[in-house]
């Protein structure tokens, strides 16, 4: 950012902001939390359409989810950011693992940080990032560190290939010891969704239950 700049910091301004998540109450309750901290001028649940809000309403600043119909918020980076350079974002997901931190922040992304943060930590992060700070929920950061001071991409994994986000995200949760309602309420999704998405995790990795799914995840890191 120009030098010359008052920050939002320093101008006590709100940043605009654009929030992309494919839960509807989700991005009420975030608007809720954050007050009038920011400016919320858009909002969006998919790919295509956080494209075509971005580029309408050109904000600050994108909080951005990593798991979104139509390609993930890896794909929203690589549409808007070659367009419109200017435009920040801060990635906010429920996923903590290191595939999905690395992959936004390659993307472009200048932060990411968990939906365990509370509305004013939110708040300060998104100004800070807006301001042109990067901002990390603390164990996050290492992934980066590692990520970019390593001279190789990390491996792929063909069987986690395999699963969509969505997918990934139950497995993890699974994996972690969670009940299916309690997945279901971390996702905000139902139950039987998560049942669903068990289901087909067993049959595209060839497992029988969630035992020797847990295991599966542990040896892969995970957990």
């Amino acid at each position: 950012m120009d030098d010359e700049r008052t920050t939002f910091a320093e101008s006590g301004a709100a940043p605009r902001v654009v929030i992309v998540d494919d839960h509807r109450l989700f991005r009420s309750g975030v608007r809720g939390e954050l007050g009038d901290a920011v400016d919320v001028i858009g909002e969006a649940g998919d790919v295509d359409s956080a494209v075509r809000v971005i580029a309408e309403k050109q904000p600050d600043l994108v909080l951005l989810d990593v798991h979104l119909p139509g390609g993930g918020g890896s794909e929203v980076l690589r549409r808007v950011l070659p367009r419109l350079p200017e435009v920040t974002f801060l990635a906010l997901s429920v996923s903590d693992a290191a595939e999905d931190v690395i992959g936004v922040v390659r993307g472009g992304a200048r932060g990411y940080v968990t939906k365990t943060i509370s509305g004013r930590e939110l708040a300060d992060a998104i100004i800070r990032v807006a301001d042109g700070d990067a901002v990390f929920s603390p164990r996050l950061a290492g992934f980066v560190l590692d990520a970019f001071s390593a001279t190789d991409a990390p491996p792929m994994d063909p069987e986690l290939d395999r699963l969509t986000q969505r997918e990934r995200e139950v497995l993890r949760l699974i994996a972690r010891g969670y009940a299916y309602k309690e997945a279901a309420k971390e996702l905000f999704i139902s139950v039987k969704t998560v049942e669903t998405h068990v289901s087909s995790v067993l049959r595209k990795l060839q497992l029988s239950n969630r035992h020797e799914l847990s295991r599966w995840a542990t040896a892969r890191k995970l957990v």
